[in-house]
């Protein structure tokens, strides 16, 4: 086979043959990987005929004078459109308001950039499609707190760790509400939260928040059927199920037993439904509208819950690629006879989807209330799961035989595989965006803002060939300015903020396009450092990025101070004696090199108090004082907390995701150590702002 044939078609797929890695050193992509990869795209590449037979068809779409379903530009900028029509061509444009617009392509065969802000059906000779025109740049923070230089700041909080009085044994929207109100109480604008997408009801073993079954519905076990039916109706289920003191005994484990608690809330859950569709109830009305505003994507959602449900009671596979022909096509016959023989359990499950979207509305609304100018920051997960429902539902958008992952790097020498799946930039554009704008859509819709997993899977991804070890994957280019638009335009429309989460290999001059949308990077105070362990000072901190102490993948403060995440993997055996050793010397640099940079503050380490509460109280104050326009706290660094929520590279062997904190999320910013820490950040950033003003 031609190697050049191969890798022309590579390129056209949007695969990189060469790339450089962490290092700084020039690989490229083995023709075998290449093949593998390319079967995963839809481009069979085998044998020399196949290959030519993918490229055809490819640069037949490619060369195409047809116009794609959706197209973007940006306000005030012309669009070209010259490879479809000749000058002066007469258009007639729908405005998003209804309204007519005539209008003829310019000399050059370009739509004028005066066109508003919006979705806009386009007609130019018998062609029709979508034009969306995307703002300058995002909602921003300034936006959101009315200052010109904003200073504002926020926590962040692992929901499923919070804890309130008959919360069934893992945090909920309730206590979400709770601590937002206490929050916005001390000052905050923002809280930022886990993920909250939907999970597999019918496997409670999967509850990692960034392997969703799909990031288009909620995981509605956080929901708080209390607060939205009543605490009488949700006691008089739990109940009926004789559920009382098992719920009871789970509420006071220190780790959230998921497989046991999911079993439990559901099985109430289900009994709450029962109950609900029996007689009148004056919130009948609101479910049904929610069920025609949500439309076909919770319909199928709610049947593939359906149809797992089922299959699981028979201990048949869950994942729809092993599923009967018939079950695979979310549009075929048989899956809408069974959609009438099942109508009962569809409607449960639209119903919890239900319950959860009004409970996580009542905590945005319990933080804008309390005078949070951003409220509720949503966490988008880079992808989901590959078996899940938003691959199923959305087949030809999503690429469900390749995964998503991390080519070997310093830290991670075998590389990373994430075990998820990633949008198919062909499919995207085939389908004129659909899968990715519903999704914003989704997680904007009862947030002031959204921070962005990975976010430099707008523009590349590593994706690997399923069963394949994460070494044999290749990066794949997604059309990053078509998505920077669309993501603007719903920031815009949705009033919210963007942060996107920029840490690692970071591509060159996507960092420039997220500063020029106003979409936040981000900084971590574990992370701003150079080889020699010297922290960056205060003032060169960008005013383009958040800054935090550390994050839900690394060691808190206090943990990191303590070696707690080395000594974690040391007694895992993820590395031997001697490695240990080493990092726990480089540690002590690290840490001599913080309080050096702490030190910097006449302010700090004035206090008779433990070493480590005066490094977090000093590092609180620190990010207080830099120039960027959004500091998060996390809940954990707040608390002096030395256990972290996760450690990449493991699975069973640490406690992931099931932490819980000690006391009661009303309770929580009153304990001494986080009173202090919100108090020091609060008057940090006032004078900061007074500062930069």
């Amino acid at each position: 086979m031609s190697d050049a044939q191969l890798e022309l078609l590579a390129s056209r797929a949007g695969l990189a043959v060469d790339w450089i890695d962490a290092s700084g050193r020039a690989q490229k992509v083995e023709d075998r990987v290449l093949r593998a990869v390319l079967a995963g795209l839809g481009h069979p590449a085998e044998d020399p005929q196949q290959v030519e037979q993918s490229l055809l068809q490819l640069q037949g779409v490619q060369q195409s004078r047809h116009l794609p379903p959706l197209l973007t530009a940006d306000h005030g900028q012309s669009l070209d459109l010259a490879r479809y029509f000749p000058p002066h061509t007469a258009c007639v444009l729908r405005l998003e308001d209804g309204s007519p617009l005539h209008l003829d392509l310019d000399a050059e065969s370009r739509l004028p950039g005066s066109i508003p802000v919006g979705y806009h059906a386009v007609s130019i000779d018998d062609e029709h499609f979508v034009l969306a025109v995307a703002p300058e740049r995002c909602f921003s923070v300034a936006d959101a707190v009315h200052q010109p230089t904003p200073r504002a700041w926020g926590l962040s909080v692992q929901l499923y760790a919070l804890r309130r009085p008959g919360d069934d044994g893992f945090g909920d929207t309730q206590a979400l509400e709770e601590l937002a109100r206490q929050a916005a109480e001390r000052g905050a604008d923002a809280l930022a939260i886990s993920p909250l997408h939907a999970m597999f009801s019918s496997d409670p073993l999967r509850y990692s928040p960034y392997s969703p079954s799909s990031r288009l519905f909620l995981n509605s076990l956080y929901a708080a059927p209390g607060a939205i039916l009543g605490d009488r109706a949700w006691r008089t289920a739990i109940e009926a199920c004789g559920l009382g003191e098992q719920l009871q005994d789970l509420e006071q484990l220190p780790l959230i037993d998921w497989p046991l608690a999911a079993q439990a809330k559901l099985q109430a859950l289900r009994a709450l439904y029962e109950g609900f569709c029996q007689g009148e109830h004056p919130l009948h009305e609101d479910f049904a509208s929610y069920r025609r505003a949500a439309g076909e994507a919770l319909e199928n959602h709610c049947r593939f819950e359906a149809i797992q449900a089922q299959r699981a009671a028979r201990g048949e596979d869950l994942d729809w690629r092993h599923w009967p022909p018939q079950w695979r096509d979310p549009a075929s016959p048989a899956l809408a006879h069974f959609a009438e023989e099942q109508a009962h359990e569809i409607g449960f499950h639209a119903f919890c989807q239900w319950l959860i979207a009004r409970s996580l509305e009542r905590a945005q609304s319990a933080a804008r209330s309390g005078g949070m100018g951003i409220g509720l920051i949503a966490d988008l997960a880079v992808g989901a799961d590959g078996g899940g429902s938003q691959a199923w539902s959305r087949q030809e958008q999503l690429l469900a035989n390749l995964t998503v992952g991390a080519p070997p790097d310093i830290l991670n020498r075998q590389g990373q595989s994430w075990g998820i799946s990633a949008f198919s930039p062909e499919g995207l554009q085939r389908h004129g965006f659909r899968a990715f704008i519903e999704m914003l859509r989704a997680n904007f819709a009862h947030a002031g803002g959204l921070r962005i997993d990975h976010v430099m899977g707008l523009q590349r991804l590593w994706v690997i060939p399923l069963g394949a070890p994460p070494s044999d994957g290749a990066y794949l280019y997604y059309p990053v300015d078509d998505l920077l638009r669309l993501l603007t335009l719903e920031s815009h429309r949705h009033q919210a903020i963007v942060l996107g989460e920029d840490l690692g290999t970071v591509p060159d001059g996507l960092r420039e396009k997220l500063a020029a949308r106003a979409m936040l990077g981000m900084r971590v105070l574990l992370f701003e450092q150079d080889h020699g362990c010297h922290f960056k000072p205060i003032l060169d901190w960008p005013d383009n990025a958040l800054a935090t102490t550390s994050t839900h993948d690394l060691p808190t403060l206090n943990g990191w101070w303590h070696g707690r995440d080395i000594d974690w993997n040391q007694r895992l055996g993820l590395v031997d004696e001697a490695a240990a050793r080493h990092w726990r010397e480089h540690r002590q640099h690290e840490r001599n090199g913080l309080r050096h940079a702490l030190a910097q503050d006449p302010q700090n380490f004035r206090e008779e108090s433990h070493e480590a509460d005066q490094v977090v109280d000093a590092s609180v104050r620190f990010l207080g004082h830099t120039r960027a326009p959004l500091v998060l706290l996390p809940l954990e660094d707040a608390l002096g907390i030395d256990e972290q929520a996760n450690l990449p590279g493991t699975l069973d062997s640490h406690p992931n995701w099931r932490r819980r904190l000690a006391t009661a999320s009303r309770r929580l910013l009153d304990d001494s150590d986080a009173a202090r820490r919100l108090e020091l950040l609060a008057c940090a950033r006032q004078q900061a702002l007074e500062r930069d003003r």
